[in-house]
């Protein structure tokens, strides 16, 4: 009896074994099954993607995308558009479409990938046309004639126009922007005169031209044809074609004080124990004496002058007014009472005579130590003999008449 019991025993054992492993089997088995789906779903989610990235980059190369671009190579009607200093290829795009000149950014961005010249776009403005394919704007902003409203001003020029001895005449800085404000659009002259722009000039709120809070006092007091002397720096400046006169002077004063500041004005002028503004007249009294190398010199010799004090003496003053350049005066023309007047007036003129350079800014504000008060041009490259008594600057003169300068 024990044995038949012992072996019912066994065969309800191995049975209860056989069914635990067939629920084993099944589980694993179902395991095996979702793992092989997962692994299924989760290859074809890649070969998907990779699907849809090849056909993505294949309509893109193909240029059959949804990319927006107009048709036209000649356009419908002109307009100016800036390029800003530092623009991305994609800047520039966005700008041309937000003028009208292509159908979309991407556009262009498209067509410059193919155009070497598109990296060499300077900055400014550029007359373009409408509706205009990607790759006709890219090949038209790349076009020299394209560009418009650029403007360059040197060390030493003055707001009018200035006769040389041999009757040639040096445009003035109101001449040459009334020149960079030129362009045909649509058949019509955006060109300002330079009437117009003096008018602005004369007339206009101080504040609202931009003039500086620390030169509106002075510019108050100067004669209104001269206000801005000295005020717009050398160096090139983008104009654009179309503005007012009173948006043109302000946008450049705007970009000059900006330069002025690099240059130290005018926080830079406080040790010299005199006004930003009259460093700015003594800067460009320095930029029409002297060469570049002589600057530290001549600015020495003004604040010697002042400081004893006598007149300076400078024939750059006396001829200002009279918008003439020559070597030396008249004994007429010195003997002439006015404002400008430095062989009969102490002190400084009331405005600078000229664009003022950042050399004779720092020239102005850190002058070359040293005792001298005479100075003469002594060769013909423009530099200058240097003296601090009178019989020093007496050889100085025969020295330099010798040499055929004086």
């Amino acid at each position: 009896m024990n044995d038949d019991l012992q072996l019912f025993d066994e065969v309800e054992q191995r049975s209860a074994r056989n069914r635990r492993g067939a629920k084993a089997q099944r589980a694993r088995a179902r395991r095996r099954r979702r793992k092989r789906v997962i692994t299924g779903v989760v290859v074809l989610a890649v070969l998907v993607l990779l699907a849809g990235g090849v056909w993505y980059g294949w309509r893109e190369l193909r240029g059959i995308g949804d990319i927006a671009d107009y048709a036209g190579t000649t356009g419908e009607s002109d307009v100016v558009v800036e390029v800003a200093d530092g623009a991305t290829t994609a800047q520039i795009g966005t700008e041309l479409a937000r003028a009208d000149v292509v159908a979309s950014g991407a556009a262009f961005v498209r067509a410059a990938a193919t155009n070497d010249a598109v990296r060499s776009v300077q900055p400014g403005f550029y007359r373009m046309r409408t509706k205009l394919s990607g790759a006709a704007a890219a090949t038209l902003l790349t076009t020299a004639e394209s560009r418009v409203g650029q403007l360059e001003i040197r060390g030493g020029t003055q707001l009018d126009d200035v006769a040389l001895p041999n009757g040639d005449v040096v445009p003035g800085v109101i001449s040459l922007v009334a020149k960079a404000t030129c362009a045909d659009l649509n058949g019509q002259s955006t060109c300002l005169t330079a009437d117009v722009l003096r008018e602005a000039m004369s007339a206009g709120d101080a504040a609202a031209l931009g003039i500086p809070e620390w030169a509106r006092a002075a510019v108050a007091n100067a004669e209104p044809r001269r206000r801005l002397e000295g005020l717009i720096m050398p160096g090139v400046y983008n104009v654009k074609p179309g503005g007012t006169a009173p948006e043109v002077l302000q946008a450049l004063l705007s970009s000059s004080m900006i330069r002025m500041q690099a240059a130290g004005m005018p926080g830079a002028t406080e040790p010299t124990g005199f006004t930003p503004y009259e460093v700015l007249v003594i800067a460009s009294l320095v930029e029409k004496e002297a060469i570049n190398a002589d600057f530290g010199k001549v600015a020495r010799v003004v604040y010697n002058r002042l400081a004893r004090p006598m007149p300076l003496q400078f024939d750059s003053t006396i001829n200002y007014p009279l918008d003439r350049q020559e070597v030396r005066t008249t004994a007429e023309a010195r003997a002439t009472p006015g404002p400008y007047n430095t062989y009969l007036n102490n002190g400084l003129t009331p405005t600078p005579i000229a664009a003022v350079s950042a050399e004779a800014i720092q020239a102005a504000v850190n002058p070359e130590p040293g005792d001298w008060v005479y100075f003469v041009k002594c060769s013909t490259d423009g530099t200058s003999c240097f003296a601090a008594t009178q019989e020093e600057h007496d050889a100085n003169v025969a020295r330099a008449r010798a040499a055929g300068v004086f």
